[in-house]
């Protein structure tokens, strides 16, 4: 466990979490960071079944431990009535709950915010789901993928063939979602503070991506035609985007104003008389004329290889970047400089896992391990006051 450099903003704070694959779990996730204890309650046997998504990680799954870090794992079999009162007991003294079950089963087990706030008015409760509380959608099943189709995301990624639509590469209607919860978790503590009242939060996966999507939106604005998929280049600004270099490698870079453009002219491509070119004289123009416009660079860097190129952008301070693929993640210097690596425990031993962005001078974020399926019942339960005889009797039954 790392040492704090001091409290930490979330100490003291219990988070009860019934929850599975990313949304939830990357939420509760980052209040662990911050120092609450987040006690995930999972099913007998199976658990999250993030937990079997791959074994890429010494053989565990990738997301699982990428999003359960400083977790205690218990284990109930919630249609038992000893598992529901041990959640009745834990509840009790929580903050907050967290749950991305499928639709209404939260509410079938009597996990409503009405229900819960009658009997524990400080409880937060947290309701993560694909498109929220009413409407036509309320109890349609949502994927992250899905949710990339039904919120406009895939229609503008990919390459501009109806073949060649593309999902992002990770869950990012998941992650968005787990955000929004985590934001919307922190100013509820805080109203909390004010108020001396729980309240309830509705975080759909939907409206977290079409946020996102705001840009192409307005792009689209009152019947105009949208930004077209342009595949790993920018589809309103250019040049901005991937450009082969005569190595064979490929460099990622881009212009914001007329300024840079000029600049890229003279000191990248070494052709000053461009910058006049009425064909590339604007932005928008240089976008209509993207294919002649992109074969000239194609051209004057194909007798270059990446080190010349690079040096060129950072003399003429054009931002630029490398194209890496995961190993060059995992090296990359800056992470290394910035010493932002830290070691995490699982039952498979340690392994490298990134601080969360935003470091804060008061205080060392929270990195224990990912937790074994069902490693900490015992210990709450005893916390709870439960004997011995009580809790094998509940592991005879399949209750835990």
């Amino acid at each position: 466990m790392s040492q704090p450099k001091g409290l930490r903003p979330l100490d003291g704070i219990t988070v009860i979490s019934l929850e599975h694959a990313i949304a939830a779990p990357f939420c509760t996730r980052q209040l662990a960071d911050l120092g609450a204890r987040v006690i995930k309650v999972e099913r007998p046997g199976t658990g999250d079944f993030a937990r079997g998504y791959d074994q890429r990680v010494n053989g565990l799954a990738s997301h699982f431990v990428w999003t359960n870090r400083s977790k205690e794992s218990v284990t109930l079999d919630l249609k038992q009535d000893s598992a529901t009162e041990v959640l009745d007991s834990l509840l009790a003294t929580a903050d907050v709950l967290v749950q991305n079950l499928a639709p209404g089963a939260a509410a079938r087990m009597g996990l409503s915010f009405e229900a819960l706030h009658q009997r524990f008015p400080r409880l937060i409760v947290c309701d993560i789901s694909g498109y929220g509380v009413g409407g036509p959608y309320e109890k349609k099943k949502a994927y992250d993928l899905l949710i990339q189709s039904e919120g406009g995301f895939l229609s503008v990624t990919g390459g501009p063939g109806e073949e060649e639509m593309a999902k992002a590469g990770c869950s990012i209607a998941d992650i968005a979602a787990g955000m929004y919860a985590y934001t919307a978790i922190l100013s509820a503590l805080l109203l909390r503070e004010r108020t001396g009242e729980g309240s309830h939060l509705d975080v759909s996966m939907l409206e977290s991506l079409v946020e996102w999507m705001n840009y192409p939106m307005y792009y689209a604005y009152d019947g105009a035609p949208p930004p077209p998929r342009a595949g790993a280049a920018h589809a309103t600004i250019y040049p901005y985007g991937p450009f082969p270099i005569g190595d064979g490698t490929t460099v990622m870079l881009g212009l914001q104003n007329e300024r840079e453009w000029q600049l890229f002219c003279e000191k990248v491509l070494l052709a000053p008389e461009l910058a006049k070119d009425e064909r590339f004289s604007a932005n928008f123009k240089r976008v209509e004329n993207r294919h002649a416009l992109r074969q000239l660079i194609v051209e004057a860097f194909s007798t270059l290889n990446f080190d010349a190129v690079f040096d060129r952008l950072e003399h003429a301070q054009i931002a630029n970047a490398r194209v890496n693929d995961m190993q060059g993640v995992w090296d990359h210097p800056q992470l290394q400089a910035r010493d932002r690596w830290r070691e995490v425990e699982t039952s498979a031993g340690s392994v490298p896992s990134l601080l969360p962005p935003g470091s804060n001078s008061a205080f060392e974020p929270r990195m224990d391990a990912v937790p074994a399926l069902g490693q900490h019942t015992e210990q709450v339960l005893r916390e709870l006051g439960l004997g011995t005889d009580r809790i094998e009797q509940m592991r005879a039954a399949g209750a835990i």
